[in-house]
């Protein structure tokens, strides 16, 4: 699971030196779109999403960071020659005296490559190390948190230093997550932390906490508008209509048949005081939770993983769904994290279970969702 990391460092690094900066210097964090080494411009797409293009003068200095590194004393001096499409730039600069360009002071650079080899480090530690689950109870005086998996509860204790970011509203890309508190933490949002476990897991000393609310619900198809590429469908338990929006970073997959059967034993025991033990604790992409990976149905997320996908025109009225969608801000309807199709047996035997089932799968899983 990526977390972008680099958006993060290069932040962090460009903090470190606003000492070294007038108040005539302004920032700017963005991805290169363009270079033009005999015009000296450099033109970059801002995470505000504007254009800003950077004019390199015999003033400016450009510093390459080592993949890691945090310490912009170990950054490589580079060239503007050097720069391409995709890196990453986090610079100072200044506005001309006729306002008319701006006259870069510092670009600090993650390369295209480099930004590769840290989202690769971060996922694999997630894959390690994630814990994903449900909010359960927050204890504000002991300032810890508790996480439902299934049956089981994990408590996770923050410290100081814990980083927590929160998803947007309607978006589940973790390059969308913003900076957040322990305070912003709500009954019902879904967790992912990054942290050494104790030997039997219940407990967790978290490093990084990412959270966000996405409504999990289990419905049936009322129509499929795939030109507009939209469903609307009756949510079970409120029987009320939903429209869902469905985007090209929309997970959609089809149980088959005999995996469904599978799941739909496994839950339905577990409502008669068996094991449920659905909701995992992988926060990688395609990571397997760390629940049984054994018993009826075998590991849910492993499940979810092989299962084929399918798109809107493989869907029709009447069909049954579960889908796990953004929360919306409210000016439109929420967008689809990931569908699920051929869930009827397992909506019989056990009404209930679509949150212990996609609280297992995490948002990068599967779905080759990243930066």
């Amino acid at each position: 699971m990526k977390f972008a990391l680099p958006v993060f460092t290069l932040i962090a690094l460009l903090a470190c030196g606003a000492n070294a900066q007038t108040a005539a210097q302004a920032r700017v964090i963005g991805t290169v779109t363009a270079v033009d080494a005999a015009a000296n411009l450099v033109s970059l797409k801002t995470d505000k999403g504007d254009t800003a293009k950077l004019t390199i003068t015999d003033h400016s200095y450009i510093l390459r960071m080592p993949p890691g590194e945090t310490d912009t004393k170990k950054a490589v001096k580079s060239a503007i020659g050097e720069l391409a499409v995709g890196d990453r730039v986090a610079a100072t600069y200044q506005e001309s005296s006729d306002k008319k360009s701006m006259e870069a002071r510092t670009l600090l650079v993650l390369t295209k490559a480099d930004i590769a080899v840290i989202n690769q480090k971060e996922d694999d530690d997630w894959r390690k190390r994630g814990t994903t689950g449900n909010l359960a109870a927050v204890d504000a005086a002991a300032k810890t948190f508790t996480l439902k998996l299934g049956a089981k509860d994990v408590t996770v204790k923050p410290t100081e230093k814990t980083e927590y970011l929160r998803y947007s509203p309607d978006s589940a890309k973790n390059a969308d997550a913003k900076p957040s508190s322990f305070s912003d933490l709500k009954p019902g949002d879904e967790i992912h932390v990054l942290g050494n476990k104790n030997a039997d897991g219940t407990e967790i000393d978290a490093e990084k906490v990412v959270f966000g609310y996405f409504p999990q619900i289990a419905a049936t198809i009322k129509s499929v508008n795939a030109a507009g590429n939209e469903i609307v469908v009756t949510d079970l338990a409120t029987k009320k209509p939903v429209t869902i929006r469905v985007v090209p970073d929309s997970v959609m997959k089809k149980l088959p048949d005999v995996a469904a059967q599978a799941l739909a034993r496994r839950y339905g025991a577990a409502r008669g005081g068996g094991d449920a033990g659905g909701a995992g604790r992988g926060a990688g992409r395609g990571a397997g939770p760390g629940g049984p990976g054994g018993g009826r149905g075998g590991d849910p997320s492993q499940v979810l993983e092989h299962a084929p996908a399918i798109t809107l025109a493989d869907l029709k009225a009447g069909d049954a769904i579960m889908v796990k969608t953004t929360a919306g801000n409210g000016s439109g309807p929420g967008t689809a994290v990931m569908l699920i199709a051929g869930v009827e047996p397992i909506l019989t035997a056990a009404p209930n279970s679509t949150r212990d089932i996609m609280s297992g799968w995490s948002l990068g899983g599967g779905g080759g969702e990243g930066n």
